[in-house]
């Protein structure tokens, strides 16, 4: 018993020590950098492109982590995240071949050629296009997704080739298209806040059976910078509308009815859907409207995203253009933060960029905002 009882006590005492570490690890304060990961997991982080430029419009480079200050809602963020403009970009190419481009389909192939031959090594592509499908004897135009992502330059030459004419516009399906196909997964930490599309069209949606709002949902919702080429095919399309009925370009019924619903439900406009009951004077009418929602919604997801519109009179300027988009897209920063409100409720967040030293009259264009999405 004598030999027994000392170990006995030795045992007891080891079991109060394994207490106490037990006890004090459950109400110990977690360190700073384990309050981190704790926030990490519940939040997402909030990816900000932004371009700096000069009152000039040069952009302005060298910008260091230090120089910007990100608000949400009015409150300051921390800044987890910051990539410098040599970081590589993620990139999808949508490009309109209906209407009045299926003359010019060739111009588009080479300016969309050019445009990926002037970005850097790293930075990935995908073409989107339209194609015509036949389905129950009619045909019917489709978004196309001609290439996905890949830095390889000849695969995206092959499927410049491929891309081929329709027979209309169905806008709103392919910017939907981007947003669930080409940018479907998350991107990889390299190209966080850094995916943008760049759409050659004049904007005018005829054939799609999503509409503009969800496409622009999508698109701000996961963060995607939106430029435009925006071609103006508005005299070759009035030009066609005139004479006969039965030989003229014909308004698509969803673009009726998008005119028509611009006056609001109580308006007593006369409606119809059908071509040949419409006077020149009211084509041309209609025709002017709908070149002015297609403007505003162009401007509206260029605006809110960060990017911008790229005026082009004619397929002929698309390639200065595109050349354009590469150099801005070539001096683009981006930055990151876990928002302070960890709130998933739904509501739009708006976002403000401040940047120490820069130049009287710099000019910061970034996200301005996104929603909150619900668990």
């Amino acid at each position: 018993m004598n030999r027994i009882f000392p170990s006995c006590i030795w045992c007891v005492g080891l079991i109060l020590v394994l207490a106490c570490i037990a006890a004090h690890a459950q109400t110990a304060k977690p360190t700073p950098e384990e309050e981190n990961e704790v926030v990490r997991v519940d939040t997402e982080l909030v990816d900000v492109p932004l371009n700096v430029q000069d009152k000039t419009g040069r952009p302005i480079l060298n910008l260091k982590r230090a120089n910007f200050t990100v608000f949400e809602d009015g409150q300051k963020q921390e800044i987890a995240e910051f990539f410098t403009t040599s970081a590589p970009f993620e990139i999808a190419i949508l490009l309109d071949t209906s209407g009045s481009t299926r003359s010019e389909l060739e111009t588009i192939k080479r300016a969309a050629q050019h445009f990926i031959d002037s970005l850097r090594p790293g930075d990935r592509v995908a073409i989107v296009s339209f194609r015509t499908d036949v389905a129950d004897g009619r045909s019917m135009a489709v978004p196309e997704v001609v290439s996905r992502l890949t830095e390889d330059r000849d695969v995206l030459r092959s499927a410049l080739a491929r891309v081929s004419n329709s027979n209309g516009t169905p806008l709103y399906d392919s910017l939907i298209k981007v947003a669930e196909t080409v940018f479907r997964d998350k991107p990889a930490d390299e190209f966080r806040g850094r995916r943008a599309l760049v759409a050659l069209t004049d904007g005018v949606d005829s054939t799609s059976s999503g509409g503009f709002a969800e496409a622009n949902d999508m698109l701000t919702e996961i963060g995607i910078t939106s430029y435009f080429i925006r071609v103006d095919t508005r005299p070759f399309f009035e030009e066609n509308l005139m004479g006969d009925c039965q030989t003229a370009i014909r308004f698509s019924v969803a673009q009726l009815r998008r005119y028509y619903s611009s006056f609001g439900a109580n308006s007593k406009v006369e409606r119809t859907t059908d071509f040949c009951k419409i006077g020149e004077f009211e084509r041309l009418a209609v025709s002017k409207r709908l070149y002015e929602i297609a403007d505003d919604e162009m401007k509206n997801l260029s605006r809110t995203s960060g990017g911008r519109i790229f005026e082009a009179a004619d397929v002929s300027e698309a390639r200065a253009a595109f050349k354009a988009v590469a150099d801005e897209i070539g001096t683009k920063y981006s930055l990151g933060y876990y928002p302070t409100n960890e709130k998933r409720d739904g509501t739009f967040r708006k976002i403000r960029v401040e940047i120490k030293g820069l130049p009287a009259g710099a000019v910061v264009r970034s996200r301005e905002g996104y929603t909150a999405r619900r668990p």
